[in-house]
């Protein structure tokens, strides 16, 4: 499990090779096995209806107690009540909580009555009003993202204004990552779509993402 103080820690000035990778929308023993091998810092469930990558909560369980020791689990979610989630996290299903809807603050501070664990929160960017939001979250952390499993990108120049630990999400793939570690150093990426074949999880995609995030922090 990863504490709040983990989940959300700033990435020290001027500090190399601690980008954290997450390899999100894995339904699959044999994703789960590729993470194993390539040791990401968290890997992803999604949970919410009607995504392609939707597990169950029986599924995501199975699958848990597949994943090597040192990933940690999130768990994706899309407007579902915060009483679910905060089962799944009792469970030890997933060890974070990640909100991809249109939740509030509200349902922040209700989840955080909830449990312990952490909570991070995506913001879809379409201008400097949605960094300006995602600065301000109650989350622990959070997620910067174009929309919901699109694989496309947003305007990364609006990055400049945000001042706090982030995840990268959004169309990044094993031939662009390492740009955006280079120009922004953020506190973690975020892959689903960018390590798909015909919408299934590419092990030697997989591969070539993690080995780039990490061939760039080594320089």
């Amino acid at each position: 499990p990863v504490s709040r103080r983990q989940a959300g820690a700033r990435r020290p000035a001027g500090c190399r090779g601690m980008t954290k990778i997450k390899l999100c929308g894995l339904s699959r023993p044999e994703d789960i096995e590729a993470a194993g091998r390539l040791q990401p810092d968290y890997i992803g469930f999604v949970f919410a209806p009607g995504s392609p990558r939707r597990v169950t909560p029986q599924q995501a369980a199975d699958l848990k107690r597949q994943l090597r020791p040192g990933i940690s689990a999130v768990g994706v979610f899309v407007d579902a009540p915060p009483e679910e989630i905060a089962a799944l996290l009792r469970r030890g299903v997933i060890d974070v909580a990640q909100l991809h809807g249109a939740e509030s603050e509200e349902t922040v501070a209700h989840l955080r009555a909830l449990t312990d664990r952490p909570i991070w929160r995506a913001f879809r960017v379409r201008s400097a009003n949605d960094v300006a939001a995602a600065s301000s979250s109650s989350a622990d952390c959070v997620l910067l993202d174009a929309g919901s499993g699109t694989g496309t990108t947003f305007d990364w120049s609006l990055l400049a204004g945000l001042r706090r630990p982030y995840f990268l999400a959004g169309g990044l793939h094993p031939d662009n990552v390492a740009a955006a570690v280079a120009a922004w150093r953020p506190y973690g990426v975020d892959v689903s779509t960018g390590i798909e074949t015909n919408g299934v999880k590419d092990a030697a995609k997989m591969r070539a993402f993690c080995a780039a995030v990490r061939k760039e922090e080594s320089k």
